[in-house]
């Protein structure tokens, strides 16, 4: 083996986009998980330690995202070595970040380069979503620009299927995490089981034209496409503490639109310059203290990169 340990840096995401259940997402710049894997004598593979997430995550390999997604990439490979894996969770969980797309993705990135590499970035993406799919079944929108950065385009599961979308120059963001859980599961459970054709038509419509908006970084346009979901979010507002409050504060403080971060509660507003994504995240951070709920908030860009290996040794 040309190295004993490898430490990779996986980003925070959000999906949806607003309008896009399950088909559009975009990686964090700034936020993230870090992962440290190291081989082992013995076959197994083992969760050593997990920081930052309140003793919450299983250690249990079967059951851990991190765990099941290297499984899943050695068993590819038939390589029977065991694993140490060191997980240090810099987001929250049931956030509306992708927690555990981050946790499956660092921990495949690093074991990659373990590996010598044999695998280019887009060839991991099914031993990542192994993982995510222990959590919210088999879907890339948090995973995929998790692995390859941007913002994203996901019409399936396979690397055919994801299509990377322009980022405009001018797109900055407010990111504001009240501390409340939103499990995937239960925000899931909320959607309705059919919609009309007339939504269908809406729905599909603006998807369209959040798409043409990125290509022509007409930032106007595309907040007004992020703000015209009529089916997720309507189902989902209940989870969103403060959730209409916040909009339109953050539009008060400069903000073109604001819509949920994948299952939410994170909240992301949709800013044209860096000056305006500080106030809007400041405002939003001081409006939910003031209601007594505790919230991380800042100023962020889309993450252009991806996961990335830190070091190896």
């Amino acid at each position: 083996m040309v190295f004993s340990s490898a430490e990779a840096f996986a980003p925070a995401t959000v999906a949806n986009l607003g309008v896009g259940f399950d088909i559009l997402g975009m990686a964090l710049a700034g936020m993230g998980d870090r992962a440290t894997v190291s081989w082992r004598d013995a076959p197994e593979i083992v969760i050593s330690r997990i920081d930052g997430d309140d003793g919450q995550l299983p250690r249990d390999p079967k059951l851990n995202v991190a765990a099941v997604s290297a499984r899943a990439m050695l068993t590819h490979l038939g390589e029977r070595h065991g694993l140490d894996i060191h997980l240090v969770k810099g987001l929250p969980l049931a956030s509306g970040l992708g927690s555990s797309a981050a946790s499956a993705v660092v921990t495949v990135i690093a074991l990659n380069k373990l590996l010598g590499s044999p695998f280019t970035r887009e060839q991991l993406l099914p031993f990542c979503l192994e993982g995510e799919a222990l959590v919210s079944g088999y879907h890339a929108d948090n995973v995929a620009p998790c692995l390859l950065g941007g913002i994203v385009l996901v019409a399936g599961i396979t690397v055919d299927a994801i299509q990377a979308l322009p980022i405009p120059t001018n797109l900055h963001l407010a990111l504001a995490t009240p501390a409340v859980a939103v499990p995937t599961n239960q925000a899931r459970a909320l959607l309705p089981g059919n919609v009309s054709l007339a939504k269908l038509i809406h729905q599909t419509g603006m998807v369209g034209k959040l798409i043409d908006a990125l290509h022509r970084g007409d930032l106007q346009a595309l907040g007004a496409a992020m703000e015209s979901d009529q089916v997720i979010e309507p189902a989902r507002a209940s989870l969103m503490p403060l959730l209409s409050e916040m909009r339109a504060l953050a539009k008060r403080n400069g903000a073109i639109a604001l819509f949920i971060g994948g299952a939410g509660p994170a909240l992301c507003a949709l800013c044209d310059c860096a000056e305006v994504a500080r106030q809007v995240a400041a405002a939003m951070q001081s409006a939910y203290q003031e209601a007594n709920i505790q919230c991380s908030a800042q100023a962020t860009r889309v993450d252009r990169a991806g996961a990335v290996v830190l070091r190896a040794y």
